[in-house]
């Protein structure tokens, strides 16, 4: 027994570890005979290419912006004529009308005076003069509370601001991406308008577009700080009727409808390179293959767009622009390449 454990077990111990050093030396340095791979591990997933077929349908372009209730900018009131404040003729906090007087600007330039001479004696007499004075009144442009800041006795340039009148009425004011601008070009002039937690909707007349308020660097840090969203480039606005109750502040929906149009031939907006006026489709051929298509385009809902001319009910195209013709497309349009527009 202890020849069994002094020999024998140490020796069988040594055998094993030898067989296991050997074998792992062989799976470290002996490679795979790859010839005789499995052809079932060779890749043969085929990418298929997603079409869309060309129909009818009723399109109509409805444009929806966020915004919030504003309250109308004061008109300044300013100073037509240099010269003297002479009279205040309307008082600060007073409500006025248009051409309400406001108040007076006298001028006052003096005349050189006369010399006579005595033609017997030769003598000269100097007569002083009166200036001659001019006076101006200062007008309001516009209806509203007047805020006034001159007083009376100041001296005043041509321009001078010498007060303003706040109109009292409230807008509702939003901001635009260039993607929404193109699809409000000849807008109607009023939106249909929803105030946050405010009474039924209603119609906010006197639609304006217009550029926004942000501009330059702001408006890129703004574009690059939102997640690659387009930055806004335009404003909307359109005045709250009289008789509907709103407050500075309060959030509000505008939507506006820009046409409708029955029986389009539309297409989804990722099938088409461009979004306004003119684009381009890659129309599918018999034999399976595409080729690039111009189109004209009409309106447009966001999701579809109507084919005003270039493609015919049931004719099949490439639903999404093949990735390579993206790389040329302005940023502001749908499928532009974001690493590009990016850098």
């Amino acid at each position: 027994m202890g020849v069994t454990r002094r020999i024998i077990f140490p020796t069988i111990r040594l055998i094993l570890w030898a067989v296991i050093a050997l074998a792992l030396v062989k799976m470290a340095f002996s490679g795979a005979d790859l010839s005789q791979a499995d052809d079932s591990l060779v890749p043969s997933a085929q990418v298929n290419e997603m079409h869309a077929e060309v129909s009818t349908a009723t399109i109509t372009n409805t444009v929806t912006v966020q915004g919030s209730v504003v309250s109308d900018p004061a008109t300044p009131v300013k100073a037509t004529m240099a010269g003297t404040v002479s009279k205040l003729l309307a008082a600060h906090g007073q409500q006025v009308e248009v051409d309400t007087p406001i108040l007076e600007i006298l001028l006052e330039t003096p005349v050189e005076p006369t010399v006579t001479t005595n033609p017997e004696t030769g003598e000269q007499t100097v007569t002083e003069n009166k200036p001659k004075i001019k006076r101006e009144t200062v007008k309001a442009a516009t209806a509203g509370t007047l805020t006034l800041t001159a007083l009376k006795d100041q001296i005043v340039s041509v321009g001078d601001a010498i007060g303003s009148v706040a109109p009292g009425t409230l807008s509702v004011s939003g901001t635009l991406t260039p993607e929404q601008q193109y699809r409000l070009l000849g807008a109607p002039t009023e939106a249909q308008v929803t105030l946050k937690g405010g009474p039924a909707p209603f119609a906010c007349t006197g639609l304006k577009i217009g550029a926004a308020a942000q501009a330059g660097a702001d408006a890129n840090q703004s574009g690059s700080d939102n997640g690659g969203q387009a930055a806004a480039t335009g404003a909307i606005t359109c005045a709250v009727p009289a008789g509907v109750t709103a407050f500075p502040g309060l959030g509000a929906d505008l939507e506006v409808v820009n046409g409708t149009a029955a029986d389009a031939l539309v297409v989804p907006v990722t099938a088409v390179q461009g979004s306004v006026q003119e684009g381009n489709v890659w129309i599918v051929l018999p034999d399976g293959a595409s080729e690039k298509r111009a189109v004209k385009l009409g309106l447009t809902d966001g999701e579809n767009v109507q084919i005003t001319e270039g493609l015919a009910t049931g004719d099949k195209v490439l639903q999404f622009v093949p990735v390579g013709d993206t790389v040329n497309l302005p940023c502001d349009q749908p499928g532009a390449d974001y690493a590009t527009c990016q850098a």
